[in-house]
């Protein structure tokens, strides 16, 4: 009789909750950026903290993930958690963002000379992420290389097919670190290093972790990538090490309320919790293996790598402007691809003939030879426009990522067009001055008719 009534108990008890609970609601639903084990632990830590609230993940590329939420059809979603800065000042000007409170955490307003939360307020840090270089250690001691300590290197003879990068039209990340040099070097200057760099690559990878991956697997010796994909117990074999160059780069990764959000309470309750010491505590867990954004846990050496708010002095020549990295974030995309991924192979063996005549130039003079090959760098450090025209570009003319097999926007596809046939134009030239001076150097008998092959990895 205990046990019927026991038994009738629960079951009023579950009616109860079930008509206490509104029949339209639904879950807190978070999209993220984040890999799976990173949002793995979050559940399951925030479920412990708050039982009574139910969350919903929606995991994509960064990319994808502001293409979701700027669609023509509105997203049912109440936070946007992501790496990115210029994926949220995105989101920002697409007016897609409502005002967040920032949390006292200790922080300072700049880190490593990056504001670590909006100043207007809608969005906020919660983590630390360091650009630098992954690298494997059998392949570059196979191969005679020494580990880059500078961003620059990688533009060096000895790394030509060695390099492996993401796309920014495809990685959030990656897009990040390309702006960053450009901001920090310059519109031309930055592009004549990503250029050169592009002649380098083995491949362009198709995911963020796939740089990690291919190092450690040995595609290649070494990958630019971002400090939490490129731990060990990420990676699925092989010794790989990660670096930070000399011109250190931090941003700070953010979470934002979506407007309109269903449950705005709930929200906030998670943005506590990510900001929170128990939160910030499980950055550290080596499955994620993030830098806080709180400086206490600095103080005791709780963290690896360098402290970023010991670089603030260091990182103050530039400061990362993040809305003007919005404002032309689609246009970036598309000169990187353009330029860079789509023609890698071709801009590949141009530059491999331009280090070729340029090392049989180290034991001898030779006026054309040198003529010939000066300038086939100097076509190679162009752009189809400067900054200035770019800016026109990405205001007047409405830019979005096309998910594939859809066709872009008349404009777009004209602009891109553009793009190509001058890219194309541009590497013909090129090629055909670093085989002028190849030739002569081939008809003096400096160069051999038939090119080496390459070495295996």
């Amino acid at each position: 009789m205990r046990l019927r009534i026991s038994a009738l108990a629960m079951i009023g008890l579950c009616l109860l909750m079930v008509q206490a609970w509104p029949a339209d609601a639904r879950p807190l639903r978070i999209v993220t950026s984040f890999p799976p084990s990173m949002i793995d632990l979050y559940r399951k830590a925030f479920r412990q903290a708050r039982p009574d609230i139910e969350v919903e993940f929606v995991q994509r590329k960064t990319t994808a993930a502001v293409a979701l939420i700027t669609g023509g059809e509105r997203l049912d979603a109440d936070l946007f958690w992501a790496s990115a800065p210029d994926a949220f000042e995105l989101l920002k000007l697409e007016g897609r963002l409502a005002p967040l409170v920032p949390r006292d955490t200790g922080t300072p307003p700049v880190v490593a000379g990056y504001p670590v939360n909006d100043p207007a307020g809608m969005y906020l840090g919660f983590a630390l992420s360091g650009y630098g270089v992954v690298w494997n250690e059998a392949y570059l001691a196979r191969h005679g290389l020494s580990v880059p300590q500078r961003w620059r290197d990688l533009t060096a003879p000895i790394y030509h097919g060695h390099v492996g990068i993401s796309s920014p039209s495809r990685s959030g990340t990656t897009h990040l670190m390309v702006e960053a040099l450009l901001q920090s070097e310059g519109w031309n200057t930055g592009w004549a290093v990503w250029r050169q760099v592009g002649g380098n690559l083995a491949t362009v990878t198709a995911r963020s972790f796939g740089v990690a991956a291919g190092v450690s697997r040995g595609r290649f010796g070494v990958g630019i990538t971002i400090d939490f994909l490129a731990q060990p117990t990420e990676l699925d074999a092989g010794p790989v090490r990660f670096s930070f160059p000399e011109q250190k780069v931090f941003t700070p990764a953010s979470i934002a309320l979506l407007k309109g959000a269903a449950n705005p309470e709930a929200a906030n309750a998670f943005v506590d919790f990510l900001l929170s010491v128990p939160g910030q505590r499980l950055l550290l867990d080596p499955r994620i293996d993030r830098q806080p954004i709180r400086p206490e846990f600095y103080a005791d050496g709780a963290t690896d790598g360098p402290n970023p708010f010991a670089l603030s002095d260091e990182a103050a020549t530039w400061s990362f402007d993040a809305g003007r990295s919005a404002q032309r974030y689609e246009l970036i995309n598309i000169l990187f691809d353009e330029l860079i991924t789509f023609p890698l192979t071709e801009a590949a063996d141009i530059w491999r003939t331009i280090y070729e005549v340029e090392a049989a130039l180290l034991a001898g003079p030779d006026t054309e030879a040198a003529r010939e090959v000066t300038r086939a760098r100097a076509l190679l450090a162009q752009m189809p426009f400067g900054e200035t025209e770019a800016a026109s570009i990405a205001s007047r003319v409405k830019l979005v990522r096309v998910p594939r097999g859809l066709p872009a926007p008349a404009e777009q596809t004209a602009l891109t067009a553009r793009i190509q046939t001058w890219t194309a134009q541009n590497l013909s030239e090129a090629r055909a001055a670093a085989e002028t001076g190849r030739r002569h150097l081939v008809e003096h008998g400096r160069l051999p008719a038939l090119r080496a092959g390459k070495a295996a990895p």
